[in-house]
């Protein structure tokens, strides 16, 4: 097993090699440094390209296909490092000695325990909503077990929340003078730039990242199998955190090429720069409303087929498709009705995600123990890509991205379709705590604008007389 293990950590440290290989010159980091707020930058729909805030935590290169935690190359972390640690990474900044580890993950293990959050989850017939709801309904349930003490939301209000910038301390821009300002006027100096954060409750609030991020693998294997018609099974003490996940969810005590795999797809999907489902965390945080909260919107976020879920929809597309020799003919076919082809291209990347450069030989690997229909979708897979790349690759920067091998992966893990962005929401639960206690240090609530495109002064029209209008 050791040498299947090593096997594992030199395809990543291969896919690394072939990384630098395709990088056209050296990284030229963009959006790096501090800001002198208030930042000048240009805005699109949805707040494409503004800038919400600073951090530390993640640094993603489209240009060039490079994702960095906390400075960190997510290869050296897929190759070297487990789950453990990488969470310890992103909530505490560096990664955690011997002792930091055993302790951080004794303390993982030891909240993987929740017999009274699953009781309650069976009671709301959890079998019958669809899993993300389910994991969203777990967060609220969660919070409810958790002790009072640790997010209490009046006490925090009353010890923090003098030290936080309100929007209505500002002026914002107006159009009209002399009543308002032509460009807004900002109180930021007129505040700490960071608050004294108290030691007590910074343990506490690590306390329920902690509760946070093993609560939802528990929560999540419990939903699959009570779906399934069979009984939650409690973690075991023994089992790394990757390993009790796939143990609470299959039933089987997973082998450690199986774990080390999990471990990987879990680091590969912890963060992932200022997506929708961070995004949404941190503006649920900024009201000072509490963690679960903001885990909870995160989780709201993702479930929707925009964000996560094109896993399962790459997996669904693939099973389409008869044989690998059908694929040149069913992407000729499907160009040609301008359907969107799953897995492929991303917001951010221009290049081959890193991400999908791991999960690829990863893929590869786990089907030699999962069968020949796992060879076959893999096939069909690799045909595709071969296909799209040939096409799209150097005209439009379009390639694989991180859910178009996941799927397969987590398939040859035993985890079943539906519970693939569950899985997702899992790993991306210590980059979603990790980024909201780090935007609350500094926190400001957000309050963007919308311009307005309606009629202004219309006649109102008592309804008596609005039948004459029809």
């Amino acid at each position: 097993m050791d040498k299947e293990l090593k096997q594992i950590q030199d395809l990543i440290i291969g896919a690394s090699i072939q990384a630098q290989k395709d990088r056209h010159g050296a990284i030229s980091p963009a959006f790096v440094g501090r800001v002198d707020w208030p930042a000048e930058c240009t805005v699109g729909p949805g707040l494409e390209g503004a800038i919400a805030c600073e951090t530390e935590i993640g640094y993603v290169n489209g240009t060039q296909g490079a994702l960095y935690y906390r400075g960190y190359r997510i290869y050296d972390l897929c190759a070297y490092a487990n789950y453990e640690q990488v969470a310890y990474l992103l909530l505490k900044g560096k990664l955690p000695t011997p002792k930091q580890l055993t302790n951080f993950s004794r303390k993982l293990t030891e909240n993987l325990f929740m017999p009274k959050v699953i009781r309650s989850l069976i009671g709301f017939d959890v079998e019958k909503m669809s899993p993300m709801a389910s994991l969203n309904l777990a967060t609220t349930v969660m919070k409810q077990y958790f002790d009072d003490s640790i997010m209490d939301q009046k006490k925090a209000q009353k010890n923090n929340s003098d030290d936080f910038i309100g929007t209505d301390e500002d002026s914002m821009g107006m159009e009209t003078l002399p009543f308002g300002e032509q460009k807004a006027v900002y109180e930021f100096d007129a505040k700490k730039k960071k608050r004294k954060v108290d030691e007590d409750k910074e343990k506490e609030t690590f306390s329920a990242c902690c509760h946070l991020i093993s609560g939802l693998a528990t929560c999540a294997a419990a939903i699959s199998r009570i779906r399934q018609g069979l009984m939650p099974l409690d973690p075991d003490k023994n089992l790394s955190f990757a390993a009790n996940y796939l143990y609470m969810m299959t039933g089987k005590r997973p082998t450690a090429v199986e774990e080390k795999i999990m471990d990987v797809s879990l680091i590969l999907h912890a963060d992932h720069g200022m997506n929708a489902s961070t995004f949404a965390s941190i503006v649920v945080a900024s009201t000072l409303s509490d963690l679960y909260a903001s885990i909870g919107a995160g989780i709201s976020a993702l479930k929707g087929p925009l964000h996560g879920g094109a896993n399962e929809q790459v997996l669904n597309m693939l099973d389409g498709i008869e044989s690998p020799e059908a694929v040149a003919e069913w992407y000729k076919n499907a160009t040609r009705k301008k359907e969107k082809i799953m897995g492929f291209g991303h917001r951010v990347y221009k290049t081959y995600d890193p991400r999908a450069k791991i999960l690829g030989p990863l893929a590869h690997f786990m089907t030699d123990y999962a069968g020949p229909d796992a060879k076959k979708t893999l096939q069909i897979a690799k045909n595709l890509e071969n296909e799209v790349v040939s096409t799209l690759g150097k005209s439009k920067g379009i390639y694989p991205n991180v859910d178009f091998y996941s799927g397969i992966v987590y398939k040859a893990l035993g985890i079943p379709s539906e519970m693939f962005t569950p899985t997702f929401a899992v790993a991306r639960c210590s980059g979603w705590t990790a980024r909201v206690v780090e935007y609350l240090a500094t926190n400001r609530i957000f309050r963007p604008r919308a311009i307005y495109t309606g009629d202004l002064d219309r006649e109102y029209i008592p309804i008596e007389e609005r039948r004459k209008q029809q």
